[in-house]
C-alpha cells in the first residue's frame, strides 16, 4: 500500500483531500498515529482529510492505513500538511520620515495557483483623522509570486501620522476576496522644513 502526499491548504478556506492506497483489499481504515493536524482539520476513518484550517504552518503527521484482508495488512506513512495564507503582505521597509516625506515599502505574495486582481492602497492618517493617499497600485499579481515589492512615499504637511496599508486580492472566477491590513506601529512626526 502506498499513500499519496497532501496538497497544500489555505488559511480559513475549506480543505478536502482524500488519501489513497495502491494494492491491498478495500475497504481501508485510516488512523492518525502521531502528530497533530492544524486546528479545524480532521482525518476521517475513510481517509478524507477535511476542515477549515485556522493557523498557518507545516503539520507533520504519521497515519496508519489498515486494509480488509485476513489477516489485515497495515502501512505507516509520514505526511506533511502545509497551510499557507493565500495572500501575504508585510513591511519590507517600515514607514519612516525623510525630511517632509513619509516613505517605505511592502511586499506581497500570492501563494495560490491562480492570478489575483490586486489593489494596494497606502494611507497616511494624521492626528485629526485626515487621510492622505501615499500609494495606490492596481495590477494582476501572478500566481505563485513571492515577495513582490510595492514602494510608497509622499510629501506631507507637518503632523503626526500613522500609516495604513490595505491590500485586497480578488479572484473573480471563484468569487473569492482575500484581504490583508497593516498599520505602522508608531506615530511618524513630520515637521516643518527649514
Amino acid at each position: 500500500m502506498n499513500s499519496l502526499a497532501l496538497p497544500k491548504a489555505f488559511l480559513r478556506q475549506q480543505y478536502r483531500a482524500e488519501l489513497g492506497v495502491q494494492g491491498g483489499v478495500a475497504p481501508f481504515k485510516w488512523v492518525l498515529e502521531s502528530g497533530v493536524l492544524p486546528p479545524g482539520v480532521e482525518l476521517a476513518p475513510n481517509g478524507v482529510v477535511s476542515g477549515v484550517p485556522t493557523v498557518v504552518g507545516d503539520f507533520p503527521v504519521e497515519v496508519v492505513v489498515t486494509d480488509s484482508s485476513v489477516p489485515p495488512r497495515q502501512r505507516n506513512d509520514s505526511l506533511i500538511l502545509r497551510v499557507v495564507a493565500p495572500l501575504m503582505a508585510r513591511w519590507l521597509r517600515p514607514p519612516k520620515v525623510t525630511g517632509t516625506r513619509v516613505e517605505g515599502a511592502i511586499q506581497v505574495s500570492n501563494q495560490t495557483g491562480v492570478d489575483f486582481d490586486l489593489t494596494a492602497i497606502v494611507l497616511a492618517v494624521n492626528e485629526i483623522g485626515r487621510a492622505t493617499a501615499i500609494a495606490y497600485q492596481h495590477f494582476t499579481l501572478q500566481h505563485d509570486t513571492t515577495d513582490f515589492e510595492i514602494p510608497f512615499g509622499e510629501q506631507l504637511p507637518p503632523g503626526a501620522y500613522d500609516v495604513h496599508v490595505d491590500v485586497v486580492a480578488e479572484v473573480a472566477e471563484i468569487s473569492a476576496i482575500h484581504r490583508v491590513r497593516l498599520v505602522s506601529g508608531q506615530k511618524l512626526q513630520v515637521v516643518q522644513g527649514p
